[in-house]
């Protein structure tokens, strides 16, 4: 497989803090990833430099091959969710326009969406399985229903990377793990996915890879080699260790006394 994704000893150094330090990392063409870490570990960052929102003070950074700056229309090939959604849910806005949003970079600024656009915004609710709420306004769904709706807006423009930033985030578990389960789904359609989240224990059910980051990569690997007490305990600095409840696996963090 080829990497759709490489970063080669990236630094990132943001308000005079290093926020990423010599990261090393490849996403294989077909791969679902997981990033995990704790609050303030360069997460959101890394995101960001593979999208080409951040330019690192060192390294080299290749999506599709190219660096991001480079990608030009392919930039279409990737869609994101971001971890923060800004729309005003009180605005009167449908479903099936926000989902339209993901056309413009297929569009150009200023044009009306065509019919092959509106095809292609019904065929991506379908997928995420809310097509019945197209005509609804977004403040009326619930939390997983309007997640599935950002996410079927970043799937609209047919994606061939999909980028997520903590999607269930504020979704109940049960909604979090149907989330999880469309993703493969997804992935099955030939999408690589590299997804942020703290649910360590439970996303490590679907991914074919974690990465831990704290700043700099601790491990990267397949969730039996990489999720264990040892690869946590130096991520988080503190001891951890899982137990199971159910078909959950739980992670507890002790602090360093």
């Amino acid at each position: 497989m080829k990497p759709v994704v490489e970063l080669v000893d990236v630094w990132v150094e943001l308000g005079g803090h290093t926020v990423l330090e010599a990261i090393t990392m490849r996403v294989e063409e077909g791969e679902f990833v997981s990033v995990v870490g704790p609050n303030g570990a360069g997460k959101t960052t890394l995101l960001k430099v593979i999208l080409g929102l951040v330019a690192p003070q060192r390294g080299e950074v290749r999506v599709f091959g190219r660096p991001p700056r480079d990608l030009g229309r392919d930039r279409a090939r990737i869609g994101y969710v971001p971890q923060a959604e800004e729309i005003d849910l009180r605005f009167p806005l449908r479903v099936i326009d926000v989902v339209l949003m993901g056309r413009y970079g297929i569009l150009g600024l200023g044009r009306r969406p065509r019919r092959e656009d509106r095809r292609a915004a019904l065929e991506a609710l379908e997928l995420v399985g809310i097509r019945e709420l197209a005509g609804k306004l977004i403040g009326e769904l619930s939390g997983g229903q309007r997640q599935r709706a950002f996410l079927a807006r970043a799937l609209a423009a047919k994606p061939k990377l999909l980028l997520l930033d903590e999607p269930t985030t504020g979704v109940d578990p049960a909604a979090s793990e149907s989330f999880y389960e469309l993703l493969r789904k997804i992935q099955e359609k030939d999408v690589t996915v590299l997804m942020v989240t703290h649910d360590v224990g439970v996303v490590s059910r679907y991914v074919d890879k974690v990465a831990c980051i704290n700043r700099r990569l601790v491990v990267h690997g397949r969730p039996e080699e990489v999720v264990t007490s040892e690869a946590l305990a130096e991520m988080y600095g503190c001891a951890a260790l899982f137990f199971h409840h159910g078909r959950i696996p739980h992670m507890v963090v002790r602090p360093h006394t």
